[in-house]
């Protein structure tokens, strides 16, 4: 499968195609994404329109915000449900419902067309690195066809299960990653309060147990007061909401996802929603 059809040039997106072009596959855009002229100078080629798109490739990849964006692509006035045939694959590497991600894969059968959710975690630094975590729900038989396109974008990819699989295991992903931008941004909220070094805690802290990606990356992002988005405090809350409905579903109480989905929409109701997601830490210090 050489012919990729992408639908996302947004943050992640953007680098995710960078990455396939260097890989030599073919890639096709539309023409009307922000970033198309940029991802044609790398080698892509332009589509007017996401029918037009699907006609010219073997798999589609979207790389979207959300459920109704990923639905508006398969679904709506000039959706590619309708033009996809028997061999094809669908590829959704958003963070999206698993309940949405299951009614995809069935809708998508019936026109013989297997699909993978394969949502991604590692931010924007992955994505331009090439090193994203990548889990994958779906047959073995599309995975395996599909694994090459994940190599060219990550690192660390497995094939979790069946359909939903995926959008499951990033759930559990973004309760985690939530739930520790919480306990690094009250840390060091506290510490700063007490007056103590938060470049030299952070050292300490990370030869210790206390050790994650979140201290090393976002407990520097917080000491630098960068926050410049990798991936955006509202997009988070999106994905801790989706945790949450999903927990219901399952009938599964999450208590701490429940206070983080809180503090991520009180920080995006106080005009943060577009800042990083380390900038939760604003809201405490506020």
């Amino acid at each position: 499968m050489k012919n990729i059809g992408f639908i996302g040039l947004g943050i992640m997106g953007k680098p995710m195609v960078l990455n396939l072009l260097k890989a030599d596959f073919s890639v096709f855009v539309l023409e009307k994404s922000a970033a198309a002229s940029e991802v044609k100078l790398a080698g892509a080629e332009l589509c007017a329109s996401p029918s037009i798109l699907v006609q010219s490739v073997d798999l589609v990849i979207t790389m979207l915000p959300d459920s109704p964006e990923v639905e508006a692509v398969l679904y709506g006035d000039d959706g590619i449900i309708r033009h996809m045939k028997s061999g094809q694959i669908f590829v959704d590497m958003s963070t999206i419902s698993p309940l949405t991600t299951k009614k995809i894969h069935s809708d998508l059968a019936k026109y013989g067309v297997e699909a993978l959710d394969a949502p991604v975690s590692g931010g924007q630094v992955g994505a331009e690195a090439a090193t994203l975590s990548i889990m994958v729900g779906g047959s073995s038989k599309a995975f395996n066809q599909a694994l090459p396109i994940f190599q060219a974008m990550g690192k660390n990819i497995v094939h979790i299960g069946v359909a939903g699989a995926g959008q499951i295991t990033k759930a559990c992903n973004q309760m985690i990653v939530g739930m520790t931008i919480q306990a690094v941004s009250e840390a060091f909220t506290l510490a700063n309060q007490a007056g103590v070094d938060l470049e030299k805690m952070r050292e300490v802290l990370l030869g210790g147990f206390a050790q994650s990606r979140i201290l090393d990356l976002h407990g520097q992002r917080i000491i630098d007061r960068n926050f410049k988005p990798g991936f955006k405090i509202k997009l988070h809350k999106k994905d801790m909401n989706i945790a949450l409905e999903t927990g219901n579903a399952l009938n599964v109480d999450l208590i701490g996802t429940a206070q983080v989905a809180q503090q991520m929409s009180k920080a995006v109701e106080m005009g943060n929603g577009e800042l990083d997601h380390s900038s939760l830490v604003l809201l405490l210090e506020k």
